[in-house]
């Protein structure tokens, strides 16, 4: 029987504490062995919960030979500092998204990891969802004709003024905490050989960080791309493939729960019909594509491409809008 992979936590974020420390709980290949926290008191509560060691500092956390891997969720502008300290001490590393927010840190951690015999894996968990496979085998079929053009919007309430994505010095804004989806999508549907044509970044007033934003990619063949994504807004998590004779639109995109019940709705010519999926864990299936990955020591080729793209799209993104 295979040894778990031994997971250290590197922060008690939000995101870890919701879906992946209970997810990792649940995994019979993974075992959380220590979380880590810059005080005491809030690794000790936490790692309570979960049976496991509590350190204080990550560079404490990075010191025990018990841990195999690290998932990081620290705020964005922290990440390359430790990704590259986790690596450096011969850690595997799931980090959440985006890996970095320059292209050539994100290029240089990649080769770093490559070098090491190390994963390094970038937490964008909803590519690892079924329904997105489902939808790529009806355009493969023919379902909507020859694809025209895609559309996706990622946006959110407004959040609590303290929260770390309105704070540009950790790494804060719209482009990197939900501009990031629309942007995958768009390459999970369209591919990786996508211009950026334009770009808006606009922040609400008295902002200091991009709240909103909308992007217009192309692919070489004509086939665009139109993205929308917001901090201060309704609601809404979706996309949309426009064909030469129908469309596909798919709501509830990006997070859905586990026990959510997915339906991919095809709209031709008159003919409207809804699929439903069974339900889908895409938490569980990201930590599954990383466990993999750290068995064998080896990243998947086209995983690694796919976030370096992302990362130069990302950045043309960030340097052709403008919000000030």
């Amino acid at each position: 029987m295979t040894s778990p992979v031994r997971i250290g936590i590197m922060g008690c974020a939000d995101i870890a504490r919701r879906r992946m420390l209970p997810a990792m709980a649940a995994a019979d290949d993974i075992e959380v062995v220590a979380i880590a926290s810059r005080t005491g008191p809030t690794a000790e509560e936490l790692a309570g919960v979960y049976s496991c060691r509590p350190v204080t500092g990550y560079d404490r956390l990075l010191a025990l030979p018990e841990v195999d891997a690290v998932y990081i969720p620290l705020p964005l502008a922290l990440h390359a500092r430790w990704v590259e300290a986790a690596l450096r001490a011969g850690k595997h590393v799931l980090v959440e998204k985006p890996l970095t927010a320059d292209p050539r840190e994100t290029r240089r951690l990649l080769d770093l990891a490559s070098s090491r015999g190390l994963v390094l894996m970038e937490n964008v968990m909803f590519v690892h969802h079924h329904r997105h496979d489902a939808v790529r085998r009806l355009l493969e079929r023919g379902a909507i004709g020859e694809l025209r053009s895609f559309h996706a919007d990622f946006t959110i309430p407004r959040l609590p003024d303290q929260d770390i994505r309105y704070q540009p010095e950790l790494g804060g804004g719209a482009l990197w905490d939900v501009g990031l989806y629309p942007v995958r999508a768009a390459m999970y549907f369209l591919g990786d050989d996508l211009e950026v044509v334009g770009a808006v970044l606009g922040a609400s007033p008295g902002r200091r960080v991009d709240t909103s934003g909308a992007v217009l990619l192309r692919r070489r063949n004509g086939v665009t791309a139109q993205l929308t994504f917001g901090l201060e807004h309704a609601y809404a998590s979706r996309y949309q493939l426009c064909g030469s004779t129908g469309r596909i639109q798919v709501d509830r995109a990006f997070t859905p729960p586990a026990d959510h019940i997915p339906v991919i709705r095809v709209d031709s010519g008159t003919d409207s019909r809804e699929l439903p999926l069974a339900p889908d864990d895409q938490v569980r299936n990201s930590l599954k594509a990383f466990t993999a990955a750290v068995r064998t020591r080896k990243a998947d080729d086209a995983v690694v491409h796919s976030c370096i793209r992302q990362a130069d799209l990302l950045a043309l993104v960030s340097e052709g809008g403008s919000w000030k």
